[in-house]
C-alpha cells in the first residue's frame, strides 16, 4: 500500500547530503590520557625552605645515626624479628607487649590529626620521607646539573659528552644515596655492625639482600623520577586531608584582594594608578613549587604546604618594595575578614584541636604510666599437652607445666617459683631457674597434689614468679593464672 491508499500515513524523506572534507562535524579521536609533564623545581631561598633543611637533617641524623648507637653490650635500637625482641634503648619488648605498639600507633594518628588540623599537611611539607628524600635527590641535581633554566635546556639538548657525563654522574650519587638508604633501613632489623661485616664477606642472607635492595629501588625511583606523583596520585593522605581541614585550618594562601588583578608593571609604577593588585605575574611561584601547582587557583590537594611559594613571593615583594605576605600560611577566615595574626591564632585553637591535644595527652600519659609500672619480666604459662594428669610415687596426682621466663632487664636474674590455690599443693622444679639479660628461657615444672585432696575435674591455681638479682634482693614478683586437673 503507497501513501496515495493511505493518506492518514506520514513519511519522512531521508536524502543523502554530501558532507565536505574536514567538516566541522565530523567525528575527532579525543585522547583521555594526558602525558605527565616533567616538573624542574626552581631552588628558592626564605624562612620555610631553611625549616625544610633544618628537618632533613634531624631526619636523617635520626635514621642514619640510631643503628650505630650503642646501648650497653649491644645494638641502641634494633628489632630483632627472629629472636622475637624489639630493644629501644632500655625497653626491651616482647611480642606480648603488642599493646606498646597499638599505643604509638594511637599517637602518630592523632598527631597527625591534630597537625593538620592546625596548619594542614605539615607532615608532607616538611617530615614525610618522600619530601625528605626528594630535596637531597634534587639539591644533588642541581649541584650537578645546575638550577631550573639550566636543567631544561639541558634536556632539551642533544646527547653530548657532557650530557651523558652529567647524568651518569647524577645517578651515580643518587644509587649511592638509596643503597646506603636501603643498608641502614636492613640495620634496624639485623646488628647493622654483623650487617656491614655480612656485606664485606658476602655472606648477607637472600632476605638481607632482598630488602637492602627493595628499600634502595624504592627509594631511587620515589625519590629521583616519581617525585610529586607519589604525591599527586599514590599518597592516601592527599585524598584524606580535606576531611581534616576546615575554614580555621592554617594552610598555604593567596590573598587575592590584595594580589589582584595581577599584571606586570615597572617597579616604579603606581599599581593603584594602573588598577592593579600586589601580583607581579612573574610565575615564580609556580616554578618553584614541588608539585607544580598555581597556588593563585586556591586550595589544592596537590599542594603539599612546604611553603616555597611564599618564600619566593616575599623574596619578590622586597625587590618591589611592596610589603610581604601575598602569599603566606593563614586561614580561609582570616583572608575573607582580615584578621591580625593574634586573631588568627585565637580561632587556630578551636575546641577540635583542644580535644585532639587532650586525647594525645591522655594516651601519651597512659603509656609512659604503663611503662613506667611495666614489670622488668614476663611468664607465660603452658600446659604439657604430651600428659595432662598422671599418679606418681606417693599416690600424688602430677600435672607437668612449661613456663616460658622472658627476662626483660639488662641484668642476669635467678627466678623463684611457687603455686598455690589448692591445699597441701607443691611444685618440683628440676635445676635452677636462671635466665641471662635480655633472655627468655622454658622451664619445665611438675605441680603435684594429693590424691584425695581435691575432687575430680580442673581447679584453678595461681603460680607466683619472684624476680631475684646477683645479689639477692627480690626486684619484682608476678602472679599467672593455671588450673590443675584431677581425674575421675
Amino acid at each position: 500500500m503507497d501513501s496515495q491508499e493511505n493518506p492518514s500515513r506520514k513519511f519522512v524523506p531521508i536524502v543523502p547530503v554530501a558532507v565536505a572534507a574536514n567538516s566541522e562535524d565530523d567525528a575527532q579521536m579525543v585522547s583521555l590520557y594526558a602525558a605527565t609533564q616533567k616538573i624542574y623545581p626552581r631552588s628558592v631561598q626564605g624562612i620555610f625552605a631553611k625549616w625544610r633543611w633544618f628537618m632533613v637533617v634531624l631526619t636523617q641524623l635520626v635514621f642514619y645515626g640510631l643503628p650505630w648507637l650503642e646501648w650497653g653490650q649491644r645494638q641502641a635500637v634494633l628489632f630483632d624479628l627472629g629472636a622475637r625482641r624489639f630493644y629501644i634503648f632500655g625497653l626491651v619488648l616482647y611480642p606480648q607487649d603488642f599493646i606498646y605498639l597499638t599505643a604509638i600507633l594511637v599517637i602518630s594518628a592523632f598527631s597527625l590529626f591534630l597537625f593538620t588540623a592546625i596548619a594542614g599537611r605539615l607532615w608532607c611539607g616538611y617530615a614525610c620521607p618522600q619530601t625528605v628524600y626528594s630535596e637531597i635527590f634534587m639539591w644533588v641535581e642541581r649541584k650537578i646539573e645546575g638550577d631550573r633554566s639550566a636543567r631544561i635546556r639541558m634536556d632539551g639538548e642533544k646527547m653530548s659528552l657532557e650530557k651523558l657525563f652529567k647524568k651518569v654522574y647524577k645517578h651515580i650519587f643518587w644509587l649511592t644515596i638509596a643503597m646506603w638508604t636501603g643498608f641502614t633501613f636492613v640495620g634496624y632489623f639485623t646488628p647493622i655492625k654483623d650487617l656491614g661485616m655480612e656485606f664485606l664477606m658476602g655472606e648477607m642472607s637472600s632476605w638481607e639482600v632482598f630488602w637492602v635492595f627493595f628499600y634502595a629501588f624504592a627509594t631511587y625511583g620515589n625519590a629521583g623520577f616519581m617525585r610529586e606523583q607519589v604525591c599527586k596520585y599514590m599518597c592516601p593522605y592527599a585524598r584524606v586531608q580535606s576531611a581534616m581541614f576546615d575554614k580555621d585550618t592554617l594552610i598555604v594562601t593567596y590573598d587575592a584582594e590584595r594580589g589582584e588583578p595581577r599584571g606586570a608593571r615597572s617597579k616604579k609604577a603606581d599599581p593603584a594608578a594602573l588598577g592593579l593588585g600586589a601580583c607581579v605575574d612573574c610565575s615564580l611561584c609556580v616554578q618553584v613549587c614541588p608539585t607544580g601547582i598555581d597556588i593563585r587557583k586556591g586550595l589544592q590537594y596537590e599542594c603539599i604546604g612546604c611553603g616555597a611559594c611564599a618564600d619566593v613571593c616575599d623574596t619578590v615583594m622586597d625587590k618591589v618594595g611592596y610589603p610581604r605576605g601575598l602569599v603566606k600560611y593563614s586561614t580561609e577566615h582570616a583572608i575573607k575578614y582580615g584578621w591580625t595574626q593574634e586573631q588568627t591564632l585565637r580561632h587556630v585553637f578551636r575546641p577540635r584541636v583542644v580535644g585532639y591535644i587532650t586525647i594525645l595527652l591522655v594516651v601519651v600519659a597512659a603509656l609512659l604510666t604503663s611503662l613506667g609500672l611495666r614489670k622488668p619480666f614476663k611468664v607465660d604459662v603452658e600446659r604439657d599437652r604430651a600428659s595432662l594428669a598422671r599418679i606418681v610415687a606417693g599416690g600424688k596426682i602430677e600435672n607437668v607445666y612449661r613456663l616460658q621466663i622472658m627476662n626483660a632487664a639488662e641484668k642476669a636474674m635467678n627466678f623463684d617459683l611457687s603455686v598455690d590455690g589448692l591445699p597441701d599443693i607443691s611444685l618440683q622444679l628440676e635445676g635452677a631457674a636462671r635466665v641471662e639479660a635480655t633472655e627468655s628461657r622454658w622451664i619445665s615444672v611438675r605441680v603435684q597434689l594429693p590424691y584425695a585432696a581435691a575432687a575430680p575435674g580442673a581447679h584453678p591455681i595461681q603460680f607466683k614468679i619472684r624476680a631475684i638479682d646477683v645479689g639477692g634482693h627480690v626486684q619484682s614478683e608476678l602472679t599467672e593464672k593455671s588450673v590443675f586437673l584431677v581425674p575421675r
